[in-house]
């Protein structure tokens, strides 16, 4: 079987007791080829000499997690509760980190949807975003809508399929925005691999994590580890032509055995080893 065939990246969250600056020493020392950036680790009287550090540390910035990332409230970010000011909070973040993480895509998504009215809350979405588009371009950037499980829905989410958030790309119709592909939020639906599959060249963000049923909100296995059937997901990934990064995002709170009371850098050895054999097991 061929070599894995995607660049290796880590997702801060996945790290979470380290501070930025250990990522990038840990992130570097352990041959991470990419860094997806969360912008709450960041200082921000120091975010432009940060994310220097971290291209100089040879960390391509793959992707961006701002702080906040949904138009609508959620539970990981209920402020602002006003969408005006959220969709320029996150215009800020685009304009404040996009001239260090040039070719970056900034992760979205929808956010709660206010008494359970999913069809307001994906129209403005899309009109958003076909304001929010142009700006990302400008800046050298893209935007990557991320569909969640339904573990998250009207909680931080009003879409939980590839199919939904690819009729928000769609209606959008903007090179700048895309897909975020998440393998724990999806990996459920009906016919994922052909969802993956059609969504061709607009997968701009992969992720990858395990299942187990959760005891919080934030638990997630090391790859391999899970019922995932990763092999499939990530062969799919590749048919439907994606080249980048396949990041490992981890959340470990809130559980009996969290993976952020161990070693941080064996949570990072262990994924690559768990991605590596799911794709030679396909």
């Amino acid at each position: 079987m061929s070599a894995f065939p995607f660049a290796f990246g880590v997702n801060e969250f996945t790290t979470q007791p380290w501070s930025f600056e250990d990522d990038v020493r840990h992130y570097a020392e352990l041959g991470v080829g990419a860094i997806e950036i969360c912008e709450a680790k960041l200082d921000p009287a120091r975010v432009t000499e940060q994310m220097r550090a971290a291209r100089e540390a040879g960390l391509a910035i793959s992707a961006v997690q701002p702080k906040v990332r949904t138009f609508f409230a959620s539970r990981m970010a209920p402020e602002p509760e006003d969408s005006a000011a959220r969709v320029a909070a996150f215009g800020d973040s685009i304009v404040r980190l996009a001239p260090e993480a040039q070719g970056a895509s900034f992760v979205m998504n929808t956010g709660a949807a206010p008494d359970g009215n999913m069809h307001r809350v994906m129209d403005e979405t899309v009109r958003h975003l076909r304001d929010m588009a142009p700006l990302a371009e400008a800046q050298g950037v893209t935007i990557s809508v991320e569909p969640l499980n339904p573990t998250s829905v009207n909680v931080e989410s009003a879409i939980w399929t590839i199919d939904q958030a690819m009729d928000i790309i769609a209606a959008v119709g903007h090179p700048a925005v895309g897909l975020c592909l998440d393998y724990w939020n999806i990996w459920q639906q009906p016919d994922v691999e052909g969802a993956i599959r059609r969504a061709g060249d607009r997968i701009f963000v992969v992720q990858a994590s395990d299942w187990r049923t959760p005891f919080s909100a934030t638990d997630r296995l090391i790859p391999g580890d899970g019922a995932i059937p990763l092999g499939r997901l990530l062969r799919a990934t590749r048919d439907a032509g994606f080249k980048g990064t396949c990041t490992v995002e981890i959340f470990s709170s809130n559980v009996p055995d969290s993976l952020y009371d161990g070693d941080p850098a064996d949570v990072i050895r262990r994924s690559r080893d768990g991605l590596e054999r799911a794709w030679a097991a396909t």
